[in-house]
């Protein structure tokens, strides 16, 4: 539990804060971005002691933009302090108007108490402000996931107040940034796309507007839209891609039949979200298009280790490749070109993704059924159990892997 006797009051700023968690590419090509415009004061939390020296000296780092035009946007009003240092980040979230997350769904157990730790001074020292917590990771109801946590470190004294002027509004994220090594430790380049949407409905007034977000009362449509258009696209060329020798996200985009394979994965995922939220189908077909062209930026170099990585987290039962699946085949829908790219996931054992070697090491030592029990969370006795199966091993054999 948190000892709040050790904190101290801090005074509140008329400029609009933001504490972000995480330092990396999403956090500063994306949120650090996109918050700065918007004329907020932006504390990177990270472990990375280069990263924290370099923002606390230079206090702006360079943005790229991926496209024929090489627009470079510099990114003022930014710091850092360390993860480690739980007083001072408890002093930021103090003042702050906003907190915002980038560090992977699986980490954000690791930030609540951090976060607990700031919000308990901030209700110490009478900040009655409204605060907004928003966890803008690739996965569904992460604020939600979040607060429960930080609840969990939260003293009960406090949870009363907190319901008042603490929100945790879910969010979609959507910008594709690539891991790109610069000279400039600080240097990130992203697309020029970005969608950033929030549930309007779970949130307090009075959070100082941020440019190019969009509220929507109802979020799910817009979560599933993109998690199941995007993030399932974009792995499933990744899985594919590694299975057929290439190393780029791009070089698979313009290999005509794998492409082919993609769209039709999309295809299914699209009558799925068609059906059920009632998208215009013209509609969902032009973000079909605007999706697979975002994919295929030649300005764009993204790695395929990189898009595929974790492969346990995303065979997960809830996430971007079983989830839509069961969606799907429960409409009565066909989930032909879903299966095959659950079966290429599956066959994912790049040597230096723990999760890969994981996987790879648990189908030589247990049968496959089993596996797909365990890491896909699919009974033996469901039909797409067998069907999986079936490609896995139909695939194995075609790619000649030897897991």
């Amino acid at each position: 539990m948190i000892n709040s006797n050790k904190l101290h009051a801090t005074t509140s700023l008329q400029k609009p804060q933001a504490v972000h968690f995480g330092a990396g590419n999403i956090g500063r090509g994306f949120i650090g971005l996109m918050l700065t415009k918007s004329n907020y004061d932006v504390t990177f939390v990270t472990r990375n002691k280069k990263k924290i020296s370099e923002l606390q000296q230079r206090n702006e780092y360079p943005v790229n933009l991926a496209s024929q035009y090489k627009e470079r946007i510099i990114v003022k009003n930014v710091t850092a302090v360390s993860s480690q240092n739980k007083n001072a980040i408890a002093k930021h979230i103090a003042k702050a108007n906003l907190i915002t997350t980038a560090v992977g769904v699986s980490n954000l157990p690791n930030i609540a108490s951090k976060i607990a730790l700031g919000i308990c001074h901030r209700l110490q020292i009478n900040n009655t402000e409204p605060l907004h917590i928003i966890a803008c990771e690739n996965a569904i109801q992460s604020s939600t996931k979040l607060k429960k946590s930080v609840y969990e470190h939260l003293p009960k004294e406090y949870h009363e107040k907190a319901s008042r002027f603490v929100a945790f509004p879910n969010t979609v994220v959507d910008r594709i940034v690539p891991t790109k090594h610069h000279i400039d430790p600080l240097e990130v380049t992203v697309e020029p796309y970005y969608e950033w949407v929030i549930d309007r409905s779970a949130m307090l007034e009075g959070l100082p507007p941020i440019k190019g977000v969009q509220l929507v009362d109802s979020l799910e449509a817009f979560i599933e839209r993109k998690l199941f258009t995007v993030n399932t696209g974009h792995c499933s060329i990744a899985y594919l891609g590694y299975l057929n020798g290439y190393t780029t996200i791009h070089e698979v985009m313009t290999d005509p039949k794998l492409l082919t394979n993609i769209k039709k994965v999309m295809q299914e995922t699209g009558d799925m979200l068609i059906e059920k939220h009632d998208f215009d189908e013209q509609e969902h077909i032009q973000y079909i298009h605007k999706t697979l062209k975002r994919f295929a930026n030649p300005y764009l170099t993204d790695d395929i280790v990189r898009v595929g990585r974790s492969p346990i987290r995303k065979l997960s039962i809830n996430d971007r490749l079983v989830r839509p699946t069961l969606l799907t085949y429960n409409l009565g829908l066909d989930v032909s070109n879903l299966i095959n790219a659950l079966a290429t996931a599956l066959l994912y054992d790049h040597d230096e993704d723990p999760e890969a070697l994981e996987l790879k090491q648990a189908i030589q030592k247990h049968t496959i059924h089993e596996v797909i029990v365990k890491y896909l969370g699919i009974p033996s006795t469901h039909p797409i159990h067998q069907r999986i199966a079936r490609k896995y091993l139909k695939f194995k054999d075609t790619y000649s892997v030897t897991n």
